[in-house]
């Protein structure tokens, strides 16, 4: 429940988010009209528009809002942090704000904010627009692929964010582009339930379904109210057609396996725990008295490695190892 709360309040709401920003551009006019209450009414205004980001991170108005704040209060350090703050939403690597140390943030800050929208808006249709219209599309395209393949989608705007671009990838006919990159979102945040259910419609649609399945299967598993893995056994089968029954069945042990060892892999690749291999002295007493798989995901969990824990945890499950699922639902609750 406590994960589930935690999702709604990042997940955008645009009319709070667009309440909380009126009311603090209402602050900040009440504050430049009376100077004796300036400091209680900028207060308030930041407090509003932390609450308008908190509500719609989408929405580049409610980042200047917070920013111009910023500014008005002669707050560098602030407004060096909400940068950084852009810059993980935007699946950049937050450490490129250490070369920005010696930038004097309130000469230039609103501009850089005002440079990051440009290379990438946060609207979707706007972002899409900019690549569509680009005469070099397959090469911007290209470029934009490589880039996400490194950046680290783990925070859950983030993922949020591109999963919403990977979609007018998908509309504009590149399904191949959009499957690879999907993936790679899904690795650094298994939890994201509507890009697993809009990947399993793609592999419907394509007739791969045993990808399809296992796409559904991860909804229902995290959503446990959705039941879009029984209603494509439904579909498949022609029940709900009233077609005759159709040979298929739910994926081997093995596929469902491969599956998730795949997606195991892309979390390995952004994982932080490096592991400590076991000497020749102690292999022989760890495999007799631990099991290794267990040891792992306890190691993964210690490290934060929630995304790789969870995609073990399944893959185990799927094999029969149900004392796993007890560190499936550990997992989703770290996310």
């Amino acid at each position: 429940m406590v994960g589930e709360n935690a999702d709604l309040l990042q997940h955008p709401r645009r009319n709070l988010g667009n309440r909380y920003r009126t009311q603090a551009q209402k602050f900040a006019r009440l504050a430049s009209k009376d100077p004796e209450r300036f400091e209680d009414n900028m207060s308030w205004a930041e407090q509003n528009a932390r609450q308008a980001l908190l509500h719609d991170f989408t929405d580049e108005r409610n980042w200047r809002c917070l920013a111009d704040i910023k500014v008005v209060n002669q707050d560098g350090d602030g407004l060096s942090a909400v940068l950084e703050d852009v810059f993980i939403v935007l699946g950049r690597d937050a450490e490129q704000i250490e070369q920005l140390k010696e930038v004097d943030f309130l000469l230039v800050g609103l501009e850089l904010l005002e440079a990051a929208f440009a290379r990438d808006p946060l609207d979707p249709d706007a972002w899409w627009n900019m690549y569509s219209e680009s005469e070099e599309i397959e090469a911007e395209l290209k470029d934009f692929a490589e880039r996400c393949r490194r950046l680290d989608f783990s925070d859950q705007r983030a993922n949020i964010v591109y999963a919403r671009r990977l979609e007018r990838i998908r509309s504009g006919g590149r399904e191949g582009l959009f499957i690879e990159l999907a993936r790679h979102l899904l690795a650094h945040r298994p939890n994201n339930h509507e890009l697993w259910m809009e990947l399993g419609r793609l592999y419907e649609r394509r007739s791969e379904m045993d990808e399809a399945w296992s796409c559904y299967d991860h909804v229902q598993q995290l959503q446990p109210h959705q039941t879009p893995r029984d209603a494509f056994l439904q579909r498949i089968t022609g029940k709900m057609m009233g077609e005759e029954a159709k040979p298929w069945t739910a994926p081997s042990i093995e596929k469902r396996s491969q599956f998730l060892e795949q997606m195991m892999q892309l979390s390995q690749r952004i994982s932080n725990l490096s592991e400590d291999l076991p000497t020749e002295e102690t292999k022989d007493i760890e495999t007799e008295k631990v099991n290794p798989d267990l040891t792992r995901l306890q190691s993964l969990l210690a490290a934060g490695d929630a995304s790789e824990a969870f995609f073990l945890a399944r893959r185990l499950v799927s094999q029969g190892e149900q004392w796993a699922e007890e560190w499936v639902e550990k997992a989703k609750k770290e996310f």
